[in-house]
């Protein structure tokens, strides 16, 4: 995965000392113009915000500046006209106010901004060198071409209401409710999204596409593929498989909470990327074999786990992705046998135990550097530490913990507390040592494992000495005779 630098703004506004946030975001409308002539996008945000303190002289939200490359967003005009002056520095452009709001109150502010994104909206060409507009938010790259307040903690509906050359479909999340040819050989199409959902998740999809209806799941759930015309044949066919992945997860997790699913071909950076309702993959995940089935069930798995119940800060990033890896081992265990997981489980114990090498950090880490936390930790000890958790309480409980979890935080945030205190429910015991041990410390336990054999007594004596850290658990020794031939 390509390294960059993210430069993130805190700002007081947002999130007092003890962490409470000061204002939701209910509702964003995005009005975007695209064109064939040069990169700069035009942009027109309606913003509903629900004012959680009292405020009296600003609001500030995340938005990218021009760097020194010319590349980021320039704010033009804000309304109401109770905005009585825009100041735009570095990621965040405030907004000052002359009406004082009160807790409770909500209030609705237009910005007007254009420029040429720098990061979060990925204009370049495809493959094939047609050009093409994909957006790529995770984790808080969407201020680099929206207003927004960046943090998967804050989730709001969604409306995309693009303008771009006809010869281009759109595909956003939520519904279509509206494709219109306009004057000027533009086409204007708008994607509305009810579900409140974060910001790292939030997309636009334009280029040509050709798309397919893969199947309809439970009468009522249309799943579509979007992918190059260039692969059609065989993106249709890899594709389709996210029709026979939903119902698994539906059945063993809950309801689908979307509308709709669509799995696009893109150029993400990521291998892929888990929008809501409307999943990201890369240009190489299409080979008419497929041979990405496990990275269709992991995006499909995040609909439920990292969109609708979503971690409330990236430092619990494993609630995302430790589930969605554990989702997929499940799903394959499920359809390919017994077998099919425990490879999957010793390849992730292989990569984990590489990565402990040279790291020493938790599962629930509070690092800034949130691309850092793409790591093993959060995917594939995370992974484990659902299995452990299985493992301990049973399958019938674990199913149950899962569920309750699902039902409880759906549409809603949680950290890793709000998840133990799910299983010690359901459970009936004290989980707290287990949560501690695997996921706020750091590594793994490290054995040093000896024996001696006393010929005399027949006897065996056995030393177990762990070498880093204090881990409790079960462990089995296999002792096996073997035959000496001379």
């Amino acid at each position: 995965m390509p390294r960059i630098v993210l430069t993130i703004f805190f700002a007081a506004f947002f999130i007092s000392v003890n962490g409470q946030r000061r204002i939701d975001i209910l509702h964003y409308k995005f009005n975007i113009d695209l064109n064939d002539v040069n990169d700069t996008i035009y942009g027109k945000a309606e913003i509903l915000v629900k004012f959680l303190q009292p405020v009296s002289a600003e609001l500030v939200l995340d938005l990218s500046r021009l760097n020194e490359q010319g590349r980021g967003m320039i704010a033009d005009k804000a309304e109401p006209a109770s905005v009585i002056k825009m100041i735009h520095a570095g990621d965040s452009l405030r907004l000052l106010i002359k009406k004082p709001y009160g807790s409770g109150d909500t209030a609705r502010f237009v910005i007007y901004y254009h420029g040429i994104p720098a990061d979060g909206l990925i204009i370049s060409k495809n493959k094939y060198g047609k050009r093409t507009f994909f957006a790529d938010n995770w984790p808080n790259r969407g201020h680099n071409w929206i207003p927004c307040h960046d943090d998967p903690a804050d989730k709001a509906g969604v409306e995309f209401i693009v303008t771009a050359p006809q010869h281009y479909q759109v595909v956003a999340n939520g519904i279509e409710v509206e494709e219109s040819n306009l004057k000027g050989n533009l086409k204007r199409t708008h994607w509305k999204e009810d579900v409140p959902i974060s910001t790292k998740v939030m997309v636009i999809g334009v280029a040509e596409f050709a798309v397919s209806l893969s199947g309809v799941v439970d009468n009522c759930i249309p799943v579509y593929s979007w992918v190059y015309p260039e692969e059609r044949e065989k993106g249709f066919y890899d594709y389709a498989q996210a029709a026979e992945i939903l119902p698994f997860f539906i059945k063993h997790i809950g309801p689908y909470p979307y509308k709709k699913l669509a799995n696009v071909e893109s150029k993400t950076r990521f291998g892929g990327l888990e929008n809501a309702n409307t999943i990201f993959y890369s240009e190489n995940s299409i080979t008419g074999g497929r041979e990405s089935e496990s990275l269709l069930v992991h995006e499909i798995a995040h609909q439920w786990f990292g969109n609708m119940a979503t971690e409330k800060s990236f430092a619990h990033l494993w609630l995302s992705e430790g589930f969605a890896t554990y989702m997929t081992t499940l799903y394959m265990e499920n359809k390919y046998g017994t077998g099919n997981a425990v490879k999957l489980l010793q390849e992730d114990r292989d990569q984990l135990i590489d990565y402990t090498k040279t790291s020493n950090r938790s599962v629930v880490d509070q690092t800034t550097r949130y691309m850092e936390l793409l790591n093993p930790n959060s995917y594939q000890k995370g992974g484990w530490v659902l299995h452990m958790l299985r493992r301990e309480l049973g399958d019938s409980v674990f199913w149950k913990g899962i569920r309750s979890y699902y039902a409880t935080y759906a549409g809603k945030t949680a950290d890793t507390d709000d998840l133990r205190k799910i299983f010690e429910t359901v459970s009936g015991k004290k989980l707290e040592p287990f949560f501690r041990q695997w996921l706020f410390t750091p590594g793994i336990p490290v054995l040093d494992i000896s024996w001696t054999y006393q010929a005399s007594k027949k006897n065996i004596s056995v030393t177990v000495t762990q070498k880093k850290g204090l881990f409790e658990f079960p462990l089995e020794l296999l002792l096996q005779e073997t035959e000496t031939t001379v």
